[in-house]
Parts: structure tokens; C-alpha cells; sequence
């Protein structure tokens, strides 16, 4: 992918910095945001290790900031191929009586007012590539129904979003797909749960994937790197699951007194 210039939101830590890294490796220049200038620097210096990177602090749910970044770093870079959206979460009560209507928009904001806010501040410069790609990082909540039910919604409209415009921008040379990654195992998130409760994560892994571990963050960005490089060019409007065979998403926080 020498040559290449790309935009990861969320590319400061666990999946968004493994995609970065790895299209870093493959010879891609790429450009990053975060809130915490500290997460941010480390980052910098974890991807100047494979190539050309370049940072910048932002908030992606502050439109203002979000377009700034994506300028400044297609700026810096001399233009943009790629834009890919994962900064995300769930914001609030984990289970829907615990949830407002604020978590709801907070939550619905950061997965997919931003994702659509990163695509419009990158169109003009993906219009100019021979090679425009946009990726949504999504879920298996946003495909395979289970708990958490703003972040499941959030999830899913991203899928749809991405199907949306991959009609829309088709057009201008633009593809757009959706990739799901179920549970990764070596996530912060994941790795803490796990030391604090090994008998469940055992289980977890042995009766709920079919090959009887999760995915690893190495397994999502090398999908992601496919799908955006050229040997992907027939992909778009798809949603790409990459979860180990994965059967449910994960139910660990769900109240059994409903």
C-alpha cells in the first residue's frame, strides 16, 4: 500500500492503533486523532516505528474539531485514499432500563453522527484519489442481536450507513463498507476482564466461539488492510465479519433480574 494516505479515527489504542500499525507496515502513510494528547504521542511514536504518521487532538464528536483534524492531516499528507471510522462505544447504562435518552444520543453521536461527520470533511479529498475507501468499524451487536441495546442500534445503523453510501459515492470512484469484529480478546477491555475473572472468560471462550478462542486485534486490521487495499476493490456496500465464529455477542453485564 506504498503510497497511500489514510485517516483512522479511534487510532490511538487497541483496535483503531492495530489497523494504523498495519497499514503503516504495509507502506501507507497515515494520519491520527485522540482526546488525550499523552495516548496520542504514544501512539505517534508506536507508528513512526513502521512509517510516515502523522497526529493530531481532537474530539471526534465535536464536528467543529473533526473536521479540522481530517483537513490538517490530509494537509500534512498530501491528500487522502482511506478514512476509517473507529472511534466508538457505548455511553451509559449497560442495560436498557439503566440507559437515558441522553446516553442514547451521546452513544448514537461517537458511532455514527461521527462516522457520516469523517466522511463528509474527507470527501473532497477521497473524490481526488484513483482509489477513494471508506471503512466503518461496526459490530456483532450491530448484525446479531443481544444486550446493550444503544450501542447494538448504534452499531447497526453504522452497517446500514455504510450500504447507504456506498450507492451514494459509488458514483465518484468511493467505496464504503461496514467490518464487524465480535469480542476481541486482546483488547484493554477484554484483557481486564479477564485477569478479574478467568472461570467466566474461560467459558466464554469455550462455548462461545467455535474454534474456542476470540479474535486478536492483529486478525481485524489485517481484514481491514484487505478490504481498503486494491486487492478489495470489489467489496463495497458490505458489512465483513471477523469474530472467530463467534455465536452471540457477549452477555457478561446483563442483569439476570429483568
Amino acid at each position: 500500500m506504498s503510497g497511500f494516505r489514510a485517516f483512522v479515527t479511534g487510532g490511538t489504542a487497541n483496535i483503531g492503533l492495530a489497523i494504523a500499525r498495519a497499514l503503516a507496515y504495509e507502506g501507507a502513510s497515515v494520519g491520527i486523532c485522540g482526546r488525550d494528547s499523552k495516548r496520542l504521542d504514544s501512539a505517534i511514536a508506536a507508528l513512526s516505528a513502521e512509517g510516515t504518521a502523522y497526529g493530531v487532538t481532537g474530539d471526534v464528536t465535536v464536528p467543529e474539531q473533526l473536521e479540522r483534524a481530517v483537513g490538517e492531516v490530509a494537509d500534512k499528507l498530501g491528500g487522502l485514499d482511506i478514512l476509517i471510522a473507529c472511534a466508538g462505544g457505548d455511553i451509559g447504562g449497560p442495560w436498557f432500563p439503566a440507559t437515558t435518552s441522553e446516553d442514547w444520543a451521546a452513544t448514537l453521536h461517537l458511532n455514527v453522527i461521527h462516522s457520516a461527520d469523517a466522511t463528509r470533511a474527507a470527501l473532497p479529498h477521497l473524490r481526488r484519489s484513483t482509489a477513494g475507501c471508506v471503512l466503518f468499524i461496526s459490530s456483532i451487536t450491530g448484525w446479531r442481536p443481544g444486550p446493550t441495546a444503544h450501542y447494538a442500534a448504534a452499531k447497526a445503523a453504522l452497517i446500514h450507513l455504510a450500504a447507504s453510501l456506498a450507492q451514494e459515492l459509488g458514483p465518484y470512484g468511493i467505496r464504503v463498507n461496514a467490518l464487524s469484529p465480535g469480542s476481541v480478546g486482546d483488547t484493554d477491555g477484554w484483557t481486564e476482564f479477564a485477569r478479574g475473572n478467568p472461570e467466566w472468560f474461560a467459558r466464554f471462550e469455550r462455548e462461545d466461539f467455535a474454534m474456542g478462542r476470540l479474535v486478536t486485534v492483529q486478525q481485524v486490521a489485517d481484514v481491514a488492510c484487505l478490504v481498503v487495499s486494491p486487492r478489495g476493490a470489489g467489496i463495497n456496500g458490505a458489512n465483513i465479519t471477523v469474530d472467530a465464529g463467534q455465536y452471540r455477542p457477549h452477555a457478561y453485564r446483563f442483569p439476570t433480574d429483568v
